[in-house]
Formats: structure tokens, sequence, C-alpha cells
């Protein structure tokens, strides 16, 4: 099993001070892509440990942003390349946002016999008619690109059908099952927006599976984040942000899905909670 979480940890030393090293230990995932770190690949790799390889990608604004890609080195997997912003950046507020690491398996004669592409992605979160919005649609569509050429055989290696993951924040809901507050919000805020939401639609069209969606079946949820306001965590007034996006034959391969959701508003380290898939390859 390859088993993969993804999770938004709000600042990646406030997440550890708050126990993200305790849901590591029990979680117990092979590889973590996290979103927002905002700090830099020695303290990301400090804060980790000795047993994890971990490849981030810093804003370049300070205390913004950040993508990381850890794996951890007792597992079989190992980070072989790892490249940033193969998504272009065109304006600052787009750096640290898209992370891609080649992932490599060994078999016991130590010949290389699996490799999945996967990538921590954070995108824009927006703000209706503003700047910031201009600016997510603009790199919404940027990714766009880059998903139709990860869809190319060529985009992993010498796979007929590549393995390629893509992971993250995306900051869009794609139904009314992915928002406890559908009607409150839609096409009334950024990430519940129309002319977003096609933009999930379009890669699904491409052949992008939505992992835990496709594992969890029409059901409400489950959701990924929370505001820290009010008793949103309490009542499960969630959103549904937090994505596995894979190519189908990856996406075949996935056997089972959770959200690892804190007992107890006090007991989470970010706003959002990590999303956690196994692969079977």
């Amino acid at each position: 099993m390859l088993k993969v979480a993804t999770v938004n940890v709000n600042g990646i030393r406030a997440a550890f001070r708050k126990g993200m090293d305790a849901w590591l230990e029990q979680s117990a995932p092979d590889v973590v892509l996290a979103q927002e770190v905002r700090a830099s690949e020695e303290i990301a790799q400090e804060l980790f440990g000795d047993d994890w390889q971990v490849a981030v990608n810093v804003s370049q604004l300070k205390g913004r942003a950040g993508v990381a890609v850890a794996v951890r080195k007792s597992s079989p997997w190992h980070l072989a390349e790892s490249a940033a912003d193969t998504v272009p950046v065109e304006v600052p507020s787009d750096g640290g946002r898209w992370l891609e690491a080649v992932l490599t398996r060994e078999n016991e004669s130590g010949k290389e016999d699996a490799r999945v592409r996967v990538v921590s992605a954070y995108f824009h979160s927006g703000e209706v008619g503003s700047e910031k919005q201009d600016h997510k649609m603009a790199h919404l569509e940027r990714i766009g690109h880059r998903l139709e050429q990860l869809m190319s055989p060529d985009a992993s290696s010498e796979n007929a059908e590549p393995l390629v993951l893509v992971a993250g924040d995306f900051n869009v809901v794609h139904t009314e099952r992915d928002i406890k507050n559908w009607k409150l919000n839609h096409n009334k805020r950024a990430g519940v927006l129309d002319e977003e939401i096609a933009f999930l639609d379009r890669w699904g069209e491409q052949g992008w599976v939505d992992v835990v969606r496709n594992l969890a079946g029409q059901v409400q949820g489950p959701y990924s984040w929370w505001s820290w306001r009010g008793k949103a965590f309490d009542n499960d007034a969630g959103w549904r942000i937090d994505y596995q996006l894979a190519t189908p034959a990856l996406a075949e391969l996935a056997r089972s899905q959770q959200v690892d959701r804190a007992e107890a508003y006090n007991q989470r380290f970010s706003d959002h909670a990590p999303v956690v898939v196994s692969y079977e390859i």
C-alpha cells in the first residue's frame, strides 16, 4: 500500500506545536502533501525529523503559501526528484502553490518496480469582485493546462497509463454534497462560484478522478475544512475543499479513504483535516 495524506497545515510550525507529530505517528502515512507550509525547506525538514525526506516550494511572499512533499524513509517509497512551479508563476502571489515529486519503489533485487508522480497543490482562496479572484481564475486556467499534460503517457516515465496524483487544498467545492450550507454560499462566496466549479467539471471530463468522492459515494461530505469561528466544527458545518485527484490508472488502485477529523475543536492542529487515501500499487 501507498498511504498518502494531504493537509493544509495552516503554518507548519504552529501545526507541530498543536500536535501534528502525534497525528503522523497515529495515522502513519507514507507520504504527506502539505499546503500553507509558510516555512523554509530546512525548517520543514527539522520539524518532520530524520525519518522523512522533505521538499518544499517556498512562497515568494514571506509567511504565505508554500507547499511540501514529505516521504517517510522507513516506507518502501523514495523521493526521487522534485520540481517546483511547473505551473507558471505570473505574480508573486502565485508562488509556492505547486510542487511535483516523483516517488519510486524498488524490489528486493534493487530494481525500480513502481513510479508515481505526486503534486502538492494550493489554490488561491479568492474573493468575489476583487483582484484576488482574478488571480485565482487565471491560475486555475494554468493548472488546467498542466493537468492536460500530466494525463498524457509521456508525463509519467514509461507507464502506458500514467500514475499521477494531484492533491491539496483546491479552495473550490464541487457540488452541493461538498458544503453544509450550499444555498447560503452558492454564487455568493469564492469557492462556491459556478465559474470556479466549471474547472472541476472540465478536469473530470479530461479523465481525472476525485478519489474520495469515488470511494465515499454520493454522500454529504466528508468535509475537510471548518472555520475556526463559531460552532462550525462542532456542528460539522464544513466544506470539502481538499482533494486527491488521480489519473484513471491510479484511481483504480485506491482502496480506502478517510478524513482524520479531530475528536474535539481544541485538538485540531489546523482548520483543515488530513485527507488520507491508500493505494494498492
